[in-house]
């Protein structure tokens, strides 16, 4: 969709907390817009739920988590994110449920954001290529969580104060609004995605320096440059 068609995201605000279901979600649409947003002075976190230890075909998730946890904290270096936590559930296995929301609430209102960035949480990504059931199940976790994270009667006995969340920004193809971006922040982003190189190699036989330009310069419009989200709460 055109920039022109969508409104300006909002930019009264100071701290963004980024959930994610694995190493490498931000990076395939949202880093451009995380390193846009660090260049501004804004404080942008990480909360990933599990490290993705179950996405490398032949690599035993013993071997495969702690790869995966390294590229994905070189990949917050390259966009200037210092703040990267796991959760340690298992990849592959995340299920909505009120546990998970209660613990995605506590991350929320320990935090104290301004606004949430997560994933897509429909079934799918267009027509015909569906949504992975991490990616769902973290989605609609995070969009509950932020409700919870606001009402002091849902989940009392965790021990931070309620917080109340201006906006959530989701991954989406049914987006709202775009995030202007620099050339320098879409060269940070393509930077950002080629740190998971192994995880890349074994997708695709292309180079990952090329994968990752393909991604990240599709997420951002091309000549656009613009990263764009679907914005509840506002």
């Amino acid at each position: 969709m055109r920039s022109s068609m969508l409104e300006l995201f909002p930019t009264e605000w100071d701290r963004a907390l980024v959930l994610m279901a694995h190493p490498d979600d931000a990076e395939y649409g949202a880093s451009a817009a995380v390193a846009e947003w660090i260049s501004q002075g804004k404080d942008i976190r990480y909360v990933l739920a599990t490290r993705g230890e179950a996405g490398i075909a032949g690599l035993p998730p013993a071997e495969s988590g702690p790869i995966r946890e390294a590229e994905q904290r070189t990949a917050c270096d390259r966009v200037g994110v210092s703040n990267l936590e796991f959760l340690d559930y298992l990849d592959g296995r995340l299920v909505e449920s009120l546990d998970l929301r209660r613990h995605l609430a506590g991350i929320i209102r320990h935090h104290r954001p301004d606004g949430v960035i997560t994933l897509n949480h429909r079934d799918s990504w267009g027509p015909r290529t569906w949504n992975s059931g991490d990616h769902r199940a973290l989605g609609r976790s995070v969009l509950n969580a932020v409700a919870d994270a606001a009402n002091e009667w849902i989940f009392p006995d965790l021990e931070e104060a309620p917080h109340t969340v201006s906006w959530t920004a989701v991954m989406s193809m049914e987006p709202s609004h775009y995030v202007p971006v620099s050339a320098e922040s879409v060269e940070k982003a393509i930077l950002s995605l080629a740190a998971h190189k192994q995880y890349l190699r074994a997708l695709d036989s292309r180079p990952v320096e090329e994968q990752a330009a393909d991604q990240v310069r599709m997420a951002t419009g091309g000549g656009d440059r613009r990263v764009s989200f679907e914005v509840f709460g506002l």
